[in-house]
């Protein structure tokens, strides 16, 4: 059973994330009487066992499993304690509960233990007996420190700003861009190509060596990559490319996520025999809270994939949601306004739904 289906741990530790203005709400809930500090070694790692074999004690096991290549973690009593994919650095960990809401924009609900983060190096079989993971694992298992799907929600409608030390604003109530002078509501009302350094609003040197400077009309903005970029990349640590190419790092745009980019595929994008006309794949259920999620939503651009979020995982009604930044919200939002995020349905973006990558 995948890592976002899994029952939740029972106990009571409420905390918040984030104190915004009845927009967001995440509790968390203890596993057992002894939680973990942050940032402190996990009880259960102190040996980790070969692969495939149980380990001392108390210690986890390592499950191999297929489609996509992936090994699951398991504690002494077959509990998934991690999900690691080959070929990726995202891995999806088991850890307190919480509960995402947005009543501004959605009656939807998202409860879950599932905690994502990114390993220092892409996961391959056997890892588990290298020191770096080890290290790594022992840090973060249990560990409540902001991980992607925290990060995801500093910028909701009503989210708190934090600055660092240098008094750059890195979170807080973000914007899609700023209005199109030529649009109208429903009709490109506005501006797009707005990246995650125009909220910044500084400039930044990326990975090909490219360095540029922010929009000042732009600040405090992104659009849905840019989002995607500001998550997995400023915050998160993925390298970024200033454009759209292959490259050690996140190309620009959301067609050159999903085509040009890292990661490895969990829903394959497809066409159509004899075209370029890209279909909805058939099942959500190989997803895991995490992965980016891509879209086709726009007519004038063709067989272009025009439009990406982060997958959060099933709501309390068992519909899978993702989280992007939208035009009709006028920022990141896992809500309804402009259409559902739910990924099952027959609305604008469970039809356009395309294909899903894990960096």
């Amino acid at each position: 059973m995948p890592v976002s289906r899994k029952s939740l741990f029972s106990g009571a530790l409420a905390t918040a994330l984030l104190a915004t203005s009845g927009y967001l709400t995440v509790q968390l809930r203890e596993r057992d009487p002894h939680p973990v500090p942050a940032g402190a070694t996990a009880p259960l790692l102190t040996a980790p066992a070969p692969a495939g074999t149980a380990a001392a004690a108390g210690g986890p096991r390592y499950e191999r499993l297929a489609g996509p290549d992936r090994t699951v973690v398991r504690d002494a009593r077959g509990g998934v304690l991690a999900t690691l994919t080959d070929g990726a650095r995202t891995a999806v960990l088991t850890g307190p509960s919480r509960t995402f809401a947005e009543p501004g924009t959605t009656g939807a609900v998202l409860t879950g233990d599932s905690w994502v983060r990114l390993m220092p190096q892409p996961w391959k079989a056997g890892a588990q007996d290298e020191a770096w993971f080890r290290t790594w694992f022992g840090r973060y298992l249990g560990s409540t420190e902001d991980d992607v799907l925290a990060v995801a929600t500093q910028y909701l409608a009503g989210a708190p700003e934090g600055r660092d030390g240098k008094g750059v604003r890195f979170r807080g109530d973000a914007s899609f861009g700023p209005l199109n002078p030529d649009g109208s509501s429903g009709h490109d009302l506005r501006l797009e190509q707005t990246d995650f350094l125009d909220y910044l609003g500084v400039p930044y040197t990326f990975a090909d060596r490219v360095t540029r400077r922010p929009d000042r009309a732009r600040y405090g903005a992104f659009d849905c990559s840019g989002f995607v970029r500001m998550v997995y990349g400023y915050r998160s640590g993925y390298p970024l490319l200033s454009k759209d190419a292959p490259g050690p790092g996140l190309p620009r745009t959301a067609n050159g996520l999903a085509r040009t980019g890292p990661g490895v595929p969990v829903l394959p994008l497809t066409t159509v025999p004899g075209s370029d006309t890209t279909v909805r794949p058939a099942s959500t259920d190989p997803l895991l809270p995490g992965d980016l999620v891509f879209f086709e939503i726009d007519a004038r651009t063709g067989a272009r994939l025009d439009h990406t979020g982060i997958y959060l995982g099933l709501d309390t009604d068992g519909h899978p949601r993702y989280v992007s930044s939208r035009e009709e919200a006028d920022g990141p939002t896992f809500g309804d306004k402009g259409g559902t995020a739910r990924l099952d349905d027959n609305g604008l973006y469970a039809k356009g739904l395309r294909s899903a990558k894990r960096l």
